[in-house]
């Protein structure tokens, strides 16, 4: 990987960062941004909770697939960052890549702990 981007620099093609498309706001950026990191975390959340099962091998390839899948949905678009870290050299202050994902990973957990596996009280406990 290194060679590679050596060999972009020398040849005079810049180093790919991550920017918004022509056609995007910011807005509709960060919101693309939320929406990519929400579905990686669910998934990250899905394969790895034992409560129904577990998945082997197949949890870190759908973790996979579904990274790729974002990236190459949004990649054209936003960059397809759905890490905050990623983008944290090159763009620092662009709240597209930090309000997005932090705004769909804290989704995810929400839905993933409060909908599909909420937890009950017991029976007689605060009445």
């Amino acid at each position: 990987m290194a060679s590679l981007l050596l060999k972009m620099t020398v040849v005079g093609q810049h180093v790919p960062t991550y920017t918004i498309a022509k056609e995007m706001t910011g807005f509709g950026a960060s919101l693309m941004e939320c929406i990519l990191t929400f579905a990686l975390v669910y998934t990250v959340y899905a394969v790895g909770d034992t409560r129904h099962g577990t998945l082997g091998a197949i949890g870190p390839l759908a973790i996979g697939f579904i990274a790729g899948a974002n990236v190459l949905a949004a990649g054209p678009f936003s960059g397809g960052s759905m890490n905050s870290a990623c983008a944290f050299g090159p763009l620092i202050g662009a709240a597209v890549y930090w309000v997005g994902p932090l705004i769909g990973a804290a989704a995810a957990d929400l839905v993933y702990e409060n909908v599909m596996f909420p937890s009950h009280a017991p029976e007689g406990v605060g009445v």
